[in-house]
């Protein structure tokens, strides 16, 4: 495991070593070239277009083939800096190598000769490219509580993107998802802020910190600034209302942490919070992030969020007025993407004195500065030192990996898992047969459904139990794809389960992504509760499947389950992690990264406060105010641990001192197990009223059975801080109990 032993040794370097990497004459050759540019060829590099401005259109998508006249117009005649996307398909890395080329050629017959950088979004994986590895979404990976699963999958990516000729990944998503409507929960990494800020940092070196000049790496993008995901309906791009403290204590801390890391761009929130729209918000962009956070990098909006200050939240007048509005608040590059009205809008609002040629210099010298980090004007060609790392077979197994252990099974009544072998298995469900459910978003394409594009080794989970007891054990009454009727035959599964041991029924959510993803509540289909109550009826014990980007209610058919695992949308690997986990060949690790809620009318997250913990009959307090399906950080075992006393290093700590916490954990059962040990603590009283418990500090360990470990955390006030009234993150005098497990403790902070 070559990589692996690479990724080690990485995570040794500090902060300071890896900033060591950027090009110290990047800044210094970034502000000698913007002294020769013209005004047109400074707002060219700030005009961001989507493939299909010069791409020749083959039936309404384009194909990898470019238009050489469109191609002319768009670097040359508008000198565009930044190229994006492609449209309903998936291409070869060869043919990526080949487009990159060929816009890169035409760079050179531009006075400067300025080279374009090219942007995709690898979510979860390169995606928009054949064969690419997909590791499991966000939302899955945080289930891993693995930080180096997450940079390990972050590193394969960055090859993969580096080997096709692209350098800059709209990635990571750092948005917390704290509203579980929301389209996007599974490109998040969960509702909790301290594991969103561990596994984004962690996805960030495995994108950067090999240094951006080297072909291993991409620049990232950190997505969404800011708060995108607190919409009030829960549905995209729709109005947020967040008092600044709330944004503060949740939706800036892991922002503010890859900053610190050097992250190289950001992408903008598409939405509005408290009625300013964020690519309209100077405060946010620029008084926020480029001033107080320090951000030196590029700020770059979301699909055509520029237009929408005009015709869709009308805070600008004219189109000219938005352009001006949003690059006055702090827009380096404006992702048009259809046209390039950007441009002359940009150009007219400098000549009316709209926009500051100051303003303009600022934004520009930081595309540039990005383009000399990422080696482009070294060679702005695909780098043959990279195209080996493309597809290597060891990224198969890291993908295998990271699946198992987003695995967290939620239920397992009476053991009835993992299964015997040797019993037959009704194999139900619309996700049974379908690879789209198995992966979900930006899975080859943007939306991940269409099913022709993904590899041909793929399998579904009916593949992957064939695969484990074979077609003779394996019954079922599914087609192919998520959305044929087939599937939803109750009546078909009934009477199918007269020849079967137990029923296997796999539902959940097909692939989407953003809008295309709304839903109004979190009901599961009609359809699929019918099939869980038919199989139910039968009497036959049922094991449920849930394969989906966010936590679908199914309180009304939890009761009838014997077994419950959810499987996320994990990745090209997740029918043989499923299988794996089912028939015991793998022992379940995962830990939920959200609250599972039970009612639709009580969505309380697990960091509540105090008054959400009970409710008030007749001023009888009753302790029932959290109480969902599953809780954040549920995940059961094959095994079991038990957790001994917490030993404190102190009962005090004060100033900036350390705290040892040590418990030790014993696996008390007869199989081996992975567990993943997390801190949280509890500020009894405080001037803002205090969480019930946040999770600071979470570590996984493996123990054979019989075999004790002591886990040792360190922590300090930095984390029993928070935001006060007056917007500042304080730590209070008072005392603490940290809870991990069972078990608890009290320490003063004087």
């Amino acid at each position: 495991m070559k990589l692996k032993l690479m990724l080690m040794c990485a995570s040794l370097l500090s902060l300071s070593a890896w900033a060591q990497k950027v090009p110290a004459s990047a800044e210094a050759k970034a502000t000698a070239l913007l002294k020769k540019m013209t005004l047109e060829e400074k707002v060219g590099q700030m005009t961001q277009v989507t493939l299909g401005v010069i791409a020749a259109k083959v039936v309404n998508h384009e194909d990898g083939n470019l238009d050489p006249a469109k191609l002319k117009k768009a670097v040359v005649d508008y000198k565009v800096g930044s190229i994006l996307n492609v449209n309903e398909r998936a291409l070869t890395a060869e043919k990526w190598r080949s487009l990159i080329t060929q816009i890169q050629d035409e760079v050179k017959n531009t006075r400067l000769q300025i080279p374009v950088v090219y942007g995709l979004d690898g979510i979860h994986g390169q995606t928009y490219t054949l064969n690419a590895t997909l590791f499991p979404q966000s939302i899955a990976m945080a289930a891993t509580r693995n930080p180096e699963l997450v940079k390990l999958g972050a590193k394969v990516t960055a090859m993969e993107l580096r080997a096709s000729g692209v350098r800059w990944n709209f990635a990571p998503v750092l948005d917390i998802a704290r509203q579980p409507l929301w389209s996007r929960v599974p490109e998040t990494y969960g509702e909790d802020v301290f594991l969103v800020k561990t596994m984004g940092a962690a996805a960030i070196k495995g994108y950067e910190e090999d240094g951006l000049q080297n072909p291993t790496a991409v620049a990232s993008c950190l997505k969404h600034y800011l708060g995108y995901s607190a919409s009030r309906s829960g549905k995209d791009r729709t109005p947020i209302y967040l008092p600044e403290i709330e944004l503060r204590e949740y939706y800036l801390p892991q922002f503010r942490e890859a900053v610190k890391l050097g992250a190289a761009t950001v992408m903008v929130n598409s939405s509005e919070i408290n009625g300013t729209p964020v690519h309209a918000s100077k405060y946010l962009l620029t008084d926020v992030l480029k001033t107080e956070l320090g951000f030196k990098g590029v700020v770059v909006t979301d699909w055509e969020d520029i237009k929408r200050l005009n015709d869709r939240h009308f805070v600008a007048a004219t189109p000219r007025e938005a352009v001006a509005m949003a690059v006055n608040a702090g827009i380096d590059m404006s992702m048009v993407p259809s046209d390039c009205s950007f441009y002359y809008l940009l150009i007219e609002a400098v000549n009316k004195g709209e926009v500051s040629i100051k303003r303009i210099d600022d934004a520009v010298k930081r595309i540039l500065v990005m383009k000399y980090n990422i080696g482009l004007f070294d060679n702005p060609y695909p780098e043959p030192a990279a195209f080996s790392n493309f597809g290597k077979t060891e990224y198969q197994q890291y993908a295998l990996d990271a699946a198992h252990e987003a695995m967290t099974l939620l239920k397992n009544k009476d053991n009835v898992l993992p299964l015997a072998k040797n019993i037959k298995i009704l194999l139900a469900g619309p996700a049974a047969q379908s690879i789209s459910a198995l992966n979900g978003c930006w899975s080859y394409t943007w939306q991940g459904k269409e099913e022709k594009w993904y590899p041909a080794d793929s399998k579904t989970i009916y593949d992957a139990m064939v695969a484990k007891i074979g077609a003779a054990n394996v019954i079922t009454t599914t087609a192919k794809g998520f959305d044929d009727l087939k599937n939803y035959d109750a009546t078909a599964l009934t009477n199918a389960a007269a020849k079967a041991d137990v029923i296997v029924l796999c539902i959940g959510e097909n692939a989407y992504a953003e809008s295309p993803g709304n839903i109004r509540d979190l009901a599961l289909p009609k359809e699929q509760e019918k099939l869980a109550i038919a199989a139910a009826l039968t009497g036959k014990p049922v094991i449920l499947v849930l394969t989906e980007g966010r936590p679908r209610f199914i309180t009304n058919i939890e009761p009838s389950a014997k077994g419950i695992l959810m499987a996320y949308w994990s990745g090209k690997k997740t029918g043989e992690a499923i299988a794996d986990v089912l028939f015991g060949d793998y022992n379940p690790d995962g830990r939920l990264p959200y609250t599972y809620h039970k009612s639709m009318g009580e969505i309380v997250l697990y960091d509540r406060k105090g008054t959400e913990e009970v409710r008030e009959v007749f001023n009888d307090n009753i302790g029932s105010g959290y109480e969902p399906l599953f809780p954040f950080g549920h995940g059961l075992s094959y095994t079991t641990f038990e957790y001994g006393n917490i030993t404190l290093s102190s009962p005090t700590i004060s100033g900036n001192a350390k705290l040892i916490v040590s418990v030790p954990v014993t696996n008390t059962g007869n199989r081996a197990g992975r567990h993943a040990v997390e801190l949280y603590t509890r500020d009894l009283y405080a001037s803002i009223t205090p969480s019930m418990k946040r999770l600071r500090a979470f570590e996984k360990i493996s123990l054979e059975s019989g075999e004790t470990k002591t886990v040792t955390f360190i922590i300090d006030n930095t984390d029993l801080a928070f935001v006060n009234a007056a917007l500042k993150t304080v730590t209070e005098p008072g005392e603490f109990e940290i809870m991990i497990g069972d078990k608890k403790a009290k320490f003063t902070y004087l």
